[in-house]
């Protein structure tokens, strides 16, 4: 359900295309929640028939035509109730702690493998979301410049803030992830002789 909120805070800002939506997911709500184009598509289209969103078709070009979507009213009531309401945990589904807790069956050298990978792959996030920490703080990401656009100048300080706070919360939890993995191969040298 998350996927169909995503969608919503983009298109408060404004219609846009399907296409537009894909490209501003990747850029920005996609580092928070992550949704192929497979599931872009049809997430719209139930929103449509259950009317969260409209969409208008758009000439473009002298033959093409695209499908604009934009919020309807009850589409932003049912945006802010989840705003607004508790947020609903799943239970943790995690294949690396998983597979730590049973590294006594792998060889040393695979779970050497195994931790430095781990490292390896949450340094690429941590280097990635440090970045967009930057970008945030000068507000240079494409959504949040149109996000600001449409915010009265008042409150654009709290839209970064937040913004930002979801950000942080990557960053440390690529820095715990690596922190983690780092013990992990302490723990083998310690266990390995």
């Amino acid at each position: 359900m998350s996927l169909r909120y995503a969608l919503l805070a983009l298109l408060r800002v404004g219609p846009q295309s399907g296409y537009d939506l894909q490209k501003k997911f990747d850029t920005s709500v996609g580092h928070l929640w992550h949704a192929p184009d497979s599931q872009i598509y049809p997430e719209l289209r139930k929103m449509e028939a259950e009317g969260l969103i409209e969409a208008e078709e758009q000439v473009r070009g002298e033959r093409g035509t695209r499908r604009m979507y934009h919020v309807t009213p009850t589409g932003d009531a049912e945006y802010l109730a989840w705003m607004n309401g508790p947020l609903s945990y799943a239970r943790v589904r995690e294949p690396a702690s998983l597979k730590a807790a049973y590294l006594e069956a792998a060889t040393p050298e695979a779970a050497r493998a195994f931790l430095e990978q781990h490292i390896a792959h949450w340094r690429g996030e941590l280097e990635q979301w440090e970045a967009e920490l930057e970008r945030i703080d000068a507000r240079a990401t494409p959504m949040l410049v149109d996000r600001l656009a449409v915010t009265p100048e008042a409150d654009r300080d709290r839209v970064v803030a937040f913004k930002r706070l979801g950000y942080e919360n990557l960053v440390g939890r690529a820095r715990a992830e690596i922190a983690w993995a780092e013990r992990g191969l302490e723990l083998l040298d310690r266990f390995s002789g």
